[in-house]
């Protein structure tokens, strides 16, 4: 049989992601964390974590990353990877604003991947799973049923069932182009995939493949975001170049939701 082009993309977007990783690679109810060191293999699931580290002090709140994400994979109405929050304390005139940029956070025990009613694959993978060559977490569209379950589950309110909407009756230009996503170059066509899926962040997994980090952080104006190796002490941000490790020693590191147990691969330093 020959090989569509959209299984040949598929193929070499996973022998890249595979060779990357091989290679190198609210906030209420949080508690201060020590720096990790060697995560990633702690936690039982690989030698490579790849997660973000936001700098809360130097956010502007300017929304380019939510901008740069949903142009980026083509998300439609009702559908936001990325999305930004603001929360206001105090009392006139002693005010303080906390602007927090988030998504998906690719923890290394999903609550989303547990619930999930597929049946397992050969590999022992539902529709959703968590990668074991970099901890992200992913969703096969071909074989989710859309049911919610996942949605419901998550902590962080990060994933969404694609209702099928567009901007406009017609498809723009834009819409009409196909999504990066998984490599995979999906056209939004009526009833099929993503349509009636769940959907998320995958900190822009075809990015990651080129040696690229995540829109959001190569968009990130006060470098606010940083992408890299949560389990290597000596990795850098792949995107602005800093050390991942003197980045979570400048500031007091916290993930959301500790409580939940979900153990995030998100750091927020305030």
């Amino acid at each position: 049989m020959v090989a569509t082009t959209n299984e040949k993309s598929r193929r070499e977007f996973l022998t890249a992601a595979l060779g990357m990783a091989a290679g190198a690679v609210a906030l209420s109810g949080c508690k201060t964390e020590t720096p990790p060191r060697g995560e990633g293999a702690k936690s039982g699931s690989s030698a490579t974590r790849l997660g973000m580290i936001i700098d809360t002090r130097r956010c502007v709140a300017c929304k380019a990353c939510a901008v740069a994400c949903k142009a980026e994979n083509h998300t439609p109405p009702g559908v936001a990877y990325c999305w930004v929050t603001d929360e206001v304390k105090g009392s006139y005139p002693a005010l303080s604003r906390l602007s927090m940029s988030q998504r998906c956070n690719q923890c290394a025990r999903p609550a989303c991947v547990d619930v999930c009613p597929v049946d397992p694959d050969a590999k022992g993978h539902r529709a959703t799973w968590k990668r074991g060559e970099d901890g992200i977490v992913v969703i096969d569209y071909d074989r989710c049923i859309g049911c919610g379950q996942c949605v419901d589950a998550c902590p962080f309110g990060a994933r969404t069932v694609d209702a099928g909407k567009n901007y406009y009756d017609a498809l723009t230009p834009y819409e009409g182009q196909p999504s990066p996503e998984y490599a995979s170059y999906l056209r939004r066509e009526s009833g099929k995939p993503p349509i009636e899926r769940a959907r998320k962040c995958t900190f822009c997994l075809h990015r990651v493949a080129a040696g690229l980090g995540p829109a959001c952080a190569g968009t990130c104006m006060g470098k606010a975001l940083h992408f890299g190796d949560l389990a290597d002490p000596d990795a850098k941000c792949l995107v602005h170049g800093e050390s991942m490790s003197d980045l979570m020693a400048s500031g007091k590191a916290t993930r959301l939701k500790e409580e939940k147990g979900t153990e995030p691969s998100i750091y927020y330093l305030t």
